[in-house]
């Protein structure tokens, strides 16, 4: 589902990724991180899709949304399980977003 009608100024954090061939227990976890998320403090909504590589864009109110969301205990170990055990590759940005438009049939 497409995120719509947000309000700028706003934060988008694009994460994208690479799925190593071990992605046991990868599922479940991304889950629990969307379900998460939804309740932090400036959660604004989310949208993901996979393939070769997967994307997922979270928005945010503030930076500090996304730095207490980053600190987040739960978060942080299943940022590192993905270092460790998931992701061949990812990057994250961070971007602010100033305007928006969009279409619906």
């Amino acid at each position: 589902m497409i995120v719509a009608h947000l309000k700028p100024p706003y934060y988008a954090v694009i994460f994208t990724t690479i799925i190593a061939n071990n992605a046991e227990g990868y599922l479940k976890t991304a889950q629990r991180m969307e379900t998460l998320a939804k309740l932090q403090k400036g959660y604004l909504g989310i949208e993901s899709a996979r393939n070769e590589i997967g994307i997922t864009v979270s928005y945010w109110q503030t930076l500090d949304d996304i730095l207490h969301w980053k600190n987040n205990v739960e978060h942080v170990l299943a940022r590192n399980l993905g270092r460790e055990k998931w992701y061949t590759q990812y990057q994250l940005r961070i971007c602010k977003v100033e305007r928006e438009y969009g279409f619906l049939k």
